[in-house]
């Protein structure tokens, strides 16, 4: 007979999901029984055992995000069922589907203070969009399609809480009876439509617009013809949200790429001049950098309409797929025949990537720029290479010089930018895609954290993927680099070495301790072999690059309080003092000189400011 642990396998399979990723312990150990038989019978899941319940979430979100499954994570009670919660958040404030699978001690343990024993729906209830513990064999089917059914619709994380004693209960099919629920392992569909009429009102605002705009995100993914087909109709520039990168190819030339601190000018002017804004599928938690308060009417399509609306004052809201609504949509847009905003959005974005360059080709005394590493290894990104980035200034460089292609993937911790993700995230990239290159882009700060653990599980598994080639470049800069410049900009605080210094490791040495490549590169002149000779490695290739601790992460728009307070921090003796002098000083002339060799437009704050 088989038990519930048996029956709950068999169910995830019919979800389609294939691959799973779990830490065991007494509270999960009857179900990792059964996975195991079920493995050996050839009717298991493939299971993915990182070196933390953490990763284990991460990489389940991440799978989520570059497969468009249901991501599956499965850990023990209390202790493991915490460490997951980081990354259920990340799958929650990204609008993921996971569902989590978390032991639990015996029924009549519950409400004993046993060890290891605690209130687990409690604990989850902020982050899941469905939490359920299993009580009885005659619930679980009902609990684990409605996980995964609500996982799907709500785009979030699920938690099904199996007790260790329940776990091994026979189970046997359900018959009609009063309170047993008969589901089934369907999911709704997606494909959702608003209704004629309001599509028919938002192609009139659409039309009657002369400086469209689009912000696209990630919820727009698989919609990239619809998009380019509904701007290229509209006149329309695009901007893109950092998790939308992969959305729309960076070679359309009226696409700006992304907006705020680390996004670019003609992004930023498209901002302040538009008068239609588009929002597709993103939830771009910056209103800062959005148009002022009535200056656009604006237009917001999502499936999660509790975010609709939010970050500005829309004038219309269409609650449905990206793909389906656009579909709708486009047959009702006009075409333009002045394309003078398109084409001055394109015109500005060829001065800005000079820009980059210029930003980017800049040598420093104290390290490598880290500019150079992001710029060097963009000019050889494989047709189907997948970029993960980590949060901090490792995004700012992704931001500001990765440019994916069509058929590339990308994507990082978005809303949540929790440290470590780019880790986790690169090695499911490679679980979920083994044939193609993965290039992870990771702090040291973060690398320490668990991401140098993680090469153990590369090692582990590698001998399963296709194409073994794993690129992980680390900033070395002994710096929380982000966190220092958010002290100066944002508090006019110097940097206090006591919490911000990372104590410096050997990475190229452990990446060789473990059997991979390591390369070490202490000069901006090595960067181009070091990526050439990664790209060479068909295998697992670290690059250790002793970057510079001092580059300034400048925004497109240098505000006022910007400037006050990073020259304010600077005055209370930041230990850096002389070098960030240096160095922004560089950065900053570099800027100006190639903005008035582009003749951008210089509106009157930015004269101010200069």
């Amino acid at each position: 007979m088989p038990t519930v642990s048996d029956f709950v396998i068999r169910r995830i399979r019919e979800w389609g999901v294939s691959r799973v990723f779990g830490f065991p312990g007494d509270g999960i150990g009857e179900f990792d029984g059964a996975l195991g038989k079920a493995q050996r019978d050839e009717d298991g899941l493939d299971y993915v055992r990182p070196t933390h319940e953490e990763i284990c979430a991460l990489m389940a979100t991440a799978h989520a995000k570059f497969t468009g499954e249901v991501g599956v994570c499965i850990a023990t009670s209390s202790p493991g069922g915490f460490h997951m919660l980081n990354g259920l958040y990340d799958a929650k404030m990204d609008n993921q589907p996971v569902v989590a699978i978390v032991g639990q001690q015996g029924l009549n343990a519950l409400g004993t203070s046993n060890q290891q024993a605690s209130h687990l729906e409690r604990t989850f209830s902020d982050v899941a969009v469905y939490v359920q513990t299993v009580l009885s064999p005659e619930q679980a089917q009902a609990v684990v399609d409605t996980a995964f059914r609500t996982a799907r619709i709500k785009l979030g994380p699920a938690v099904i809480i199996l007790p260790h004693d329940v776990q091994g209960m026979e189970f046997s099919p359900l018959t009609p009876e009063n309170w047993v629920s008969r589901s089934s392992a369907v999911a709704p569909s997606t494909a959702i439509c608003p209704p004629e009429d309001d599509i028919k009102r938002a192609a009139s605002i659409i039309n009657a617009g002369k400086k469209v705009t689009f912000l696209v995100g990630h919820g727009a993914n698989g919609a990239t013809d619809e998009v380019l087909e509904a701007a290229k109709k509209a006149g329309a520039g695009i901007i893109t949200a950092l998790r939308g990168k992969q959305v729309v190819p960076a070679d359309v030339p009226f696409h700006s790429q992304q907006l705020g601190l680390l996004g670019s000018l003609p992004s930023y002017n498209q901002m302040k001049d538009c008068d239609t804004l588009v929002m597709l599928g993103t939830n771009y938690p910056y209103g800062q950098f959005l148009p002022k308060s009535g200056q656009a009417r604006a237009i917001q399509v999502d499936l999660k309409p509790e975010q609709m609306g939010l970050r500005y004052p829309t004038e219309l809201n269409l609650w449905g797929d990206v793909k389906t609504t656009l579909d709708a949509l486009i047959p009702h847009l006009e075409a333009k025949t002045d394309l003078a905003w398109q084409d001055k959005v394109a015109n500005e974005m060829v001065e800005w990537e000079n820009e980059m360059e210029a930003q980017a080709t800049l040598t420093f005394d104290d390290g490598v720029n880290p500019r150079r590493v992001f710029f060097e290894l963009n000019k050889r990104l494989p047709a189907t290479a997948i970029v993960t980035a980590d949060a901090g200034t490792t995004a700012d460089w992704y931001g500001h010089h990765i440019r994916l292609q069509r058929g590339m993937l990308g994507d990082l911790s978005g809303r949540l930018a929790t440290m470590l993700a780019a880790m986790p995230y690169a090695t499911s990239a490679k679980f979920a895609h083994s044939e193609r290159p993965v290039i992870c882009t990771i702090g040291d700060g973060a690398f320490q954290m668990l991401g140098m653990n993680e090469l153990i599980t590369v090692k582990k598994y590698m001998k399963q993927w296709q194409n073994p080639q794993l690129i992980i470049v680390v900033l070395h800069n002994n710096d929380l680099e982000q966190v220092s410049w958010e002290m100066r900009t944002e508090d006019a605080n110097p940097v206090w070495s006591t919490s911000q210094d990372v104590e410096s490791i050997d990475y190229a040495g452990w990446a060789e301790l473990l059997g991979f490549t390591g390369i070490r590169v202490r000069t901006d002149d090595e960067v181009p072999a070091a990526w050439d000779r990664a790209f060479a490695t068909q295998g697992v290739t670290l690059i250790d690059a002793y970057t510079s601790r001092n580059v300034p992460p400048l925004p497109p728009h240098i505000t006022l309080e910007f400037a006050e307070n990073t020259g304010e921090a600077l005055l209370k003796h930041d230990p850096h003092t002389v070098e960030v002098i240096k160095d922004t000083a560089k950065a900053v002339v570099t800027e100006g000189v190639e903005r008035v060799k582009g003749k951008l437009h210089i509106g009157d704050d930015d004269k101010r400011e200069s």
